[in-house]
């Protein structure tokens, strides 16, 4: 089969540092690659996945950098392209829309955010002739009238992520400076559990540096470190020598690839019952799902009850990229078989 993949043109694939969709897409486009399939991944000029590869931009636009006029230039110059492809993999905002221009054209979209307000009425707009992937179970029991095509969780390629011991002796927090991602609440329970912690943060907006200065940085000190963002070694470093991953979300995420990478590490992960956790740490197995701060503090102590093997083969079993790529290549099948039919039987009715 040959796939494109449209990413989005705000990071390159793969991301120097933080940027979760992107290293998403990378092991992806691997995985189907080392599946056999060929791949066209439109993405930006520094991008350094090992695929074939189009764009229209030199360098990634960066994270709020951008505008609809630039993802609309990536996209156009993207579909320019598809004439030789089986199916096409968007995962941009635009795309979909666009895609209504090529009605013979097999699309599937997979949406990384919340159906939200901002959002919901797009993916309304596009289910009808789009397949929409959803990327947990609470993530799909959100999309009101949008017609689903498939749950797929996320993977990860458990060859670019080794097992550590855990001996460093401090818990970690991974992500952004964001009250949703909440690392001023896993300063606090860090802190009354008694366990050093690391904070890795992407620290960039305006309003990331407004909020570490007002709730994290107070907090900082002694046994609370911030050690600013980090790239791929590092992370992998941070997470192999934790003890755990503090993970105290406070809104309903989609998903959460850096739950998947701290267990594919053997790091258990202590979350809150948000959004999709509950999919990806089985409580008591792997981590610990608690609703509040003194649940999470009580469980900080309890983290060394968790073996880092179980977690590395809950990876194995449930979140794999082999796993993820043939539940991604069964629904291609489906939806290229049902733009087929449609469009024999259009031929028909014509004839």
């Amino acid at each position: 089969m040959r796939i494109a993949i449209v990413a989005p043109p705000w990071l390159p694939i793969p991301p120097p540092a933080y940027g979760g969709t992107e290293n998403l897409l990378d092991a992806f486009a691997r995985g189907l690659k080392d599946a056999g399939h060929e791949v066209l991944l439109c993405t930006t000029g520094d991008s350094t996945c090992p695929v074939e590869k189009t764009f229209v931009f030199e360098r990634a636009i960066g994270v709020g950098s951008g505008s609809s006029v630039d993802e609309i230039r990536h996209v156009t110059h993207a579909y320019s392209r598809f004439q030789d492809v089986d199916i096409v993999h968007d995962h941009t905002l635009v795309g979909p829309l666009h895609s209504a221009s090529f009605p013979d054209l097999p699309v599937v979209t997979t949406n990384h955010g919340p159906f939200n307000a901002d959002l919901i009425d797009l993916y309304r707009t596009v289910s009808d002739r789009v397949g929409v992937i959803a990327i947990s179970h609470h993530q799909a029991s959100t999309a009101r009238g949008v017609s689903i095509a498939a749950v797929i969780h996320h993977g990860v390629n458990l060859g670019d992520f080794p097992v550590g011991l855990g001996g460093g002796g401090y818990a970690l927090f991974l992500g952004r400076m964001h009250p949703g991602k909440a690392p001023h609440v896993a300063a606090r329970i860090a802190r009354a559990a008694g366990i050093p912690l690391r904070i890795a943060a992407k620290m960039r907006e305006p309003e990331e540096r407004a909020y570490f200065e007002a709730m994290v940085r107070p907090l900082l000190g002694g046994d609370v470190t911030y050690v600013d963002e980090v790239d791929r070694q590092a992370k992998l470093e941070l997470l192999s020598g934790a003890e755990c991953l503090l993970n105290p979300i406070a809104w309903p995420e989609p998903f959460g690839m850096v739950m998947i990478e701290a267990l594919a590490c053997g790091t258990p992960v202590l979350t809150t019952p948000f959004g999709a956790a509950p999919e990806i740490v089985e409580d008591g197995l792997v981590g610990f799902v608690r609703p509040d701060e003194a649940g999470l503090v009580q469980a900080l102590g309890r983290v060394r009850e968790i073996d880092r093997s179980t977690c590395r083969q809950h990876i194995e079993r449930h979140f794999s990229v082999e796993r993820m790529v043939d539940r991604h290549i069964d629904l291609y099948e489906r939806v290229i078989a049902k733009k087929s039919r449609a469009s024999d039987l259009l031929v028909t009715g014509v004839a």
